[in-house]
Parts: structure tokens; sequence; C-alpha cells
């Protein structure tokens, strides 16, 4: 199958820049989409002599497309007539949100289309998202120097050991899990404003010694370069296009918040509804995060499980489900906070609430565990394979987790923590809430898989 669709990354100098033979793929297409600056830098294409009315455009146009992205690709030439196709192209500019934009690229489907892309389409661009649509077969990916390759040769950072993500069309939120002791974060932006958003959550996070850099217009005739600490950073003539580069310098003040689970208790906004730190590691551990998979965070409380599981692995998913109204104002205050301002938070009664939500690779029962029904209907939507883990600290709840331990099996384990304390005038090791905690995992076939 020969695609319909080709991706065309462009650099800051626009469509000009591009190799004849990706000019050529431009001018047999009978749609282009792209930015509006690059649509208004297209060459006008030749119509076509009396001569070529032999042939039906509709069969030239999809053939000398195809025969062009066949030399492209390095296949043999198709030898079939064909003639300059008329520049009755139709230029399509991107409308956002992200869904029109996949809506006009669909409703193109099997017509010979080319997507002009900002740098790299597969690095947080187009490419990377129409993955999830299209079949390889569809589409070629004709990539560019992204903007972080650009970023990184101008500031002579080795890319391998730098975190890159998008804050275009994201909340800034989306920085915190990076601000670590000299870890070097580059960023896409939305605008000029990303970067004063930034400037604020750094100086707040105690970051404020860190070096930003905002690197505009890369590889453009007016790129500019603009460093200095964050706190310090004069940001009134940064413009709409560039990269955000940080340099993380912590205070001696800031809080140490690494990816690893087990965050502390006091950065969590909480009513007293909170796995403690020791075992919320535990339950992490029993979970085990893993990239793009989905957990269900059932009785969220303050969400520090949902939002530990997110931080612990790329491109993660949870879905809080809470009933209470004021833990649900919580439960994004620290999603926000903490860095995974995506977090999904479903209110309402459970299992009532979980309806067409996809299912789940992992499920965490923190409240009511000893309802039947709910851990059911739980069981029920948990995909074959996936893990689930209950934590119980009353009796009633232990019972319900030994009865499901001796029907499914699994791992029962108990967990009993000491914190100092003090006892009169002296100090003494203080027993918390003994926690059960029950781990098992669903089969391919329907049985139970001890670990």
């Amino acid at each position: 199958m020969t695609a319909w669709l080709h991706i065309i990354g462009v650099g800051e100098r626009g469509p000009n820049e591009l190799p004849a033979s990706y000019k050529l793929l431009l001018s047999y297409a009978d749609t282009v989409i792209g930015p509006a600056r690059f649509l208004a830098d297209l060459e006008p294409v030749t119509r076509p002599n009396a001569g070529a009315d032999l042939f039906n455009p509709e069969f030239v146009t999809k053939r000398s497309f195809e025969a062009v992205a066949r030399a492209l690709s390095g296949e043999e030439p198709d030898h079939s007539p064909a003639a300059s196709y008329a520049d009755g192209r139709t230029m399509i500019e991107w409308e956002p949100p992200l869904e029109s934009m996949i809506e006009q690229v669909m409703a193109l489907r099997e017509t010979p289309t080319v997507i002009l892309a900002s740098g790299d389409p597969m690095w947080f661009g187009i490419g990377a998202t129409l993955t999830r649509y299209l079949l390889p077969s569809e589409f070629v990916i004709h990539a560019h120097p992204s903007a972080f390759q650009l970023a990184a040769a101008r500031l002579h950072w080795p890319l391998q050991s730098v975190a890159t993500l998008s804050l275009h069309g994201r909340a800034v939120e989306s920085l915190h899990p990076h601000l670590l002791p000299g870890n070097r974060i580059l960023a896409l932006t939305a605008d000029h404003t990303t970067v004063d958003l930034a400037i604020e959550l750094l100086v707040d996070r105690g970051y404020g010694r860190s070096l930003v850099t905002t690197l505009e217009n890369l590889g453009g005739p007016e790129e500019k370069i603009s460093s200095d600490e964050a706190e310090s950073f004069n940001s009134r003539e940064v413009e709409d296009f560039y990269v955000l580069a940080i340099d993380c310098v912590p205070d001696f003040t800031a809080p140490l918040l690494p990816p690893v689970p087990g965050l502390p208790d006091e950065v969590f906004v909480t009513d007293g509804q909170l796995t403690k730190r020791e075992v919320r590691a535990a339950t992490l551990a029993k979970l085990a995060p893993f990239p793009g998979a989905l957990l269900w965070d059932v009785g969220a409380g303050s969400g520090s499980i949902a939002i530990e599981w997110m931080r612990a692995a790329r491109d993660a998913k949870a879905i809080a489900f809470e009933r209470q109204g004021e833990r649900l104002q919580m439960i994004a205050l620290n999603a926000a906070a903490l860095g995974v301002p995506n977090l999904e938070i479903v209110s309402g009664e459970a299992p009532g609430t979980f309806g067409r939500t996809a299912p789940p690779d992992a499920i965490f029962m923190g409240g009511d565990v000893g309802n039947d029904d709910l851990f059911d209907a739980c069981w029920n939507a948990l995909k074959p394979g996936g893990r689930l883990v209950a934590n119980a600290v009353t009796l009633d709840a232990e019972h319900a987790l030994y009865s499901r331990h001796l029907q499914l099996g699994g791992e029962l384990t108990r967990i009993d923590i000491s914190a100092l304390d003090r006892v009169g005038g002296h100090r003494a090791f203080k027993p918390r809430m003994a926690v059960t905690q029950w781990l098992v995992t669903k089969a391919m076939h329907g049985l139970v898989v001890t670990p």
C-alpha cells in the first residue's frame, strides 16, 4: 500500500528550505495542511498545458503523488503518464483544538495529502499523535531536526541527559516532577506567557537561582538567545516562538521531591485521609507503575496513590474516584502542585461512577475495602494480567481480604510502622495503625496468579 499522507518537518526558514524532492511531493498533493505561516510561503505550482487533458485529472494527481512517494522511498519508479498538477490544491490551516485537527486529517483519508509540521513531527508533534489513528502503511514521516536538537546544540547540552517536555497546550505545572538538583529541562512553549508562568513556578518551588534560557526562532534569521537566573529574568521582549531551557539550581530550603514513590506526607493537602509515606511506597511497589499504564484509585482520599503512580512512569495515567466534595478539591490541588495536572478526578459513589471508563491496568482500593459489591466491580473491570492492591486497617476490612485471599490467592502482608515520638520527657517509638495489604494479579484465563 502506498501512503496517502506525508508529514514533512519544516524548519524556521519555512517550506522554501525544503529539498527539491519534498517540493515535488507538495506539488502533487490534493491538500496541504499546516500553520498559516508555512502555507503562505508555498510556491505556486505550474498548471499543465492543454495537451495534458488526455488524462483524468484525479487519476493523474493520485498516480503522480504515488510515483513521487515511491521515488522518495527508493522503490522502483512508476512510468505511467503524468502531468504537472494544476495549482488547485486545497490549503487547510490548522484549527485548534487538537480534536478538530485530527478530524481535518481523517476526513482526507485515501486522498493525496501533505502536512507541514514544525520541526520533528514525531517529537511532541502531529506525527506522534496520528500514530494512534492511522496504520503505519498509511503515512510517511520526513523528519527535520527538532527544536530540542537545535537548542541542545546551541547550549552544548548532551541531549540524552536532558528532560524534554511540551508545555504547548499543557499546564506549566508539568514541570514539577523534573525540578531536581542539577537536572536540565528543554520545553516547548505555548506563547510568550509560558516563560513568566515557569519563572513563577520555579521561584515558588525554591528554584529561583536556576538558569533560564529562551531560544527564539531557532534556525531562522531572527534567532535570539537570552539567559539569566529565574528570579532576575527579563521576559518583556520574549516573543511567541521559542524553546524554554532550565538548568535547575535549588535553594537550600527547596524540597527534594524525586519521582521515586514515597513523597513526604506534608507535601499533600489532606484532611487526614492519606496513605502514609512508608505504606504508600510499599503500595506503589506492589502496583508496579509502567509507561502508559492506567490506574484506578478507588476511594482516593487526598489522591496520593494516583499522583505518585503518574509521577513514577512515563505517560502513566490515573483516575481518582472520590465521593466527598472537599476531597475532590484537595486531589486537584495536590495533582497540580506535584506535577500531574491531567489526573482525571471522578466525583460520586463507586462503583456507580465507573461507567464506560477505560479498563485499568491496576487498581488500588484504599477505602470501603470490605464492600463486596465494590470489589466485584473492580475485579470485573480489571484487565487480564492487571494487579489489584487493597489496604485494610479495620477488622471488617481485614476479614474481607482474608476471605478473598482464600478464594483468589495472591499475596497477603502486614505492614507495621513505628515512628519516633515522646512519652512524657522521654523519646520512644510509637506504633501506627497496622496495615494489612493484599496483592492479587488477574491472569489471562480468568484465574489468579500468585505473585
